[in-house]
């Protein structure tokens, strides 16, 4: 989520995470995935040095030539 936001996504979807976790533990399957993602997205910006979603910019993300 961390390189889509910096490449200035507007959106992004998770939406079979969200699916396998309503397959597997119904709505609490899916309150534990998208738990799981926030805090995921949350260590990525505190490695980066981020505080708030719009501290993250596209010199985050080295693209390749």
């Amino acid at each position: 989520m961390l390189k889509a936001l910096a490449l200035r996504a507007s959106a992004v979807l998770v939406g079979r995470p969200v699916l396998w976790g309503l397959a597997v533990a119904g709505v609490a399957g899916v309150r534990h995935v998208l738990q799981l993602l926030r805090d995921e997205l949350d260590i990525a910006m505190a490695l980066s040095g981020c505080t708030k979603v719009k501290d993250i910019e596209p010199s985050l993300v080295k693209i390749k030539d």
